[in-house]
């Protein structure tokens, strides 16, 4: 006899205020994430927590929901910015992953007068000056510009309750780690940690030893874990046609979107260059563009005004892009953690996505490592591009062929091919009786000493 199905959770059922609930049920959702079963609880109840759960899942709410129910009873409608301190900061490693977040808390917050605001490097620090200056319950900061406003004191940490530590593995990866130590001698004892991430290292362990107190751990997911419904597969090809079997991929696949990730910048770019020039729109995002400029082709990414967006490590976590059908790695990072978190791109809340790999023979190392975190060994092709398909994407104009080098004989002018003629003057000097050399010599006087 089967058994009866369980009663799906709901979020109702997680002691959250109506209003919060109502924002919820805006967005769409009625039934919370497993992450966010398991961690909302022990977050209301004012426990420190390490949540491992991979990307996709639903961590940003997992601790957005449960943050808002906590400080419910400090929000207020008044407009002076003492009524207003920071009591929750958030931390992310990149500026993608703090805007993202950031959008979250808004969302989730509209029916409550809580407020909240972002600081990230690389936007002039005066413009982030006065919201932080009319007073933020929440803050959502990267570490390095949160240190920038405490030196030019244009905030205060010493209210804060709830620290948020999002995608803290990356941030240790990226050197945050005194950062994040002087930012804690900010703080008060007195308060709630938690971390958030995909994968946790010893060394997020460690930190947990000095953030944390007697920390609940909760893991949706297998630790290191990718989504089943991520297809991953490998292309093995040369070096010198990866480009070409990467237009080959889009125009087989025929999505309307797919990132591609490599690993420096200068790739990025010269990558999206090239796209451009085979006719299929494309940007790059990197550490060398301005805020401006990322912000402005990620939204022409998910908007769909660019098929392609190429991109490095620093949009491997934070993006949230619905319904990515597709993430390509035009090269394998160095750190087999990254492939996990590059290709959560897709597959995201459910939905299915593709994730494929081009693999040259220098990289088959990286792969090796990428499939003993994993556990398994991801499906290979091996292809070649045809001469005609490399023709017909070559970014540059074929050179013509070579042909013998002739040096051509410098031009000759008629005059000097002629024979000698002497001038009219010349033949009248030559008739003239030679001098007459008889003529005494003019007497020169000498000087032979200095004395007379």
């Amino acid at each position: 006899m089967e058994q009866p199905s369980a009663a799906p959770i709901l979020f109702s059922s997680l002691n959250l205020d109506a209003q919060i609930l109502r924002a919820i049920e805006e967005e769409g959702y009625t039934e919370p994430t497993p992450i966010q079963v398991q961690a909302i609880p022990h977050i209301l109840e004012g426990r420190d927590l390490m949540a491992m759960a991979q990307t996709g899942t639903g961590k940003t709410a997992a601790f957005t929901l449960p943050l808002l129910q906590r400080l419910l009873p400090h929000a207020s409608t008044s407009a002076s910015p003492a009524r207003h301190p920071i009591r929750a900061l958030v931390l992310a490693p990149t500026r993608e992953l703090a805007i993202q977040v950031e959008k979250s808390i808004e969302t989730y917050s509209r029916h409550v007068p809580l407020r909240s605001t972002v600081v990230y490097g690389g936007t002039d620090i005066k413009a982030q000056k006065p919201a932080l200056m009319k007073g933020v319950e929440i803050l959502v900061a990267t570490p390095g510009r949160l240190l920038d406003h405490v030196e030019s004191k244009n905030l205060m940490l010493n209210q804060v309750q709830v620290l948020i530590l999002d995608e803290a593995d990356r941030m240790l990866d990226m050197g945050f780690m005194p950062d994040l130590k002087r930012i804690l001698t900010l703080l008060p004892k007195q308060r709630q940690t938690l971390l958030f991430s995909a994968t946790f290292s010893d060394d997020i362990k460690k930190l947990a030893q000095d953030f944390l107190v007697n920390p609940i751990t909760v893991e949706a997911a297998r630790r290191n874990a990718t989504a089943d419904n991520v297809q991953q597969s490998v292309i093995l090809v040369e070096q010198d046609d990866k480009f070409q079997m990467l237009v080959e991929v889009m125009r087989s696949t025929n999505v309307k979107q797919v990132l591609i990730f490599t690993r420096t910048k200068l790739t990025a770019a010269r990558v999206a260059k090239m796209l451009e020039r085979a006719g299929i729109a494309s940007d790059a995002i990197h550490g060398d563009k301005t805020q401006q400029e990322r912000i402005k082709a990620l939204d022409a990414f998910k908007e769909s005004k660019i098929t392609a967006l190429v991109a490095t490590d620093v949009a491997a976590r934070g993006l949230d892009i619905d319904q990515l059908p597709l993430v390509v790695n035009y090269e394998l990072p160095p750190n087999p953690e990254d492939y996990v978190h590059r290709i959560g791109r897709t597959g995201r809340a459910g939905a299915s996505g593709e994730a494929i790999s081009l693999v040259d023979s220098k990289e088959e190392r990286l792969l090796k490592d990428i499939e003993k975190l994993l556990k398994r060994e991801l499906p290979r092709q091996q292809m070649t591009v045809a001469p005609t398909t490399r023709a017909a994407v070559s970014p540059r104009p074929a050179k013509p062929a070579t042909q013998p080098y002739h040096k051509k004989p410098a031009p000759v002018d008629d005059w000097f091919l002629k024979p000698y003629e002497p001038a009219p003057s010349a033949q009248k000097i030559e008739d003239q009786p030679a001098a007459n050399t008889d003529k005494p010599k003019k007497q020169v006087g000498a000087l032979l000493s200095g004395k007379r």
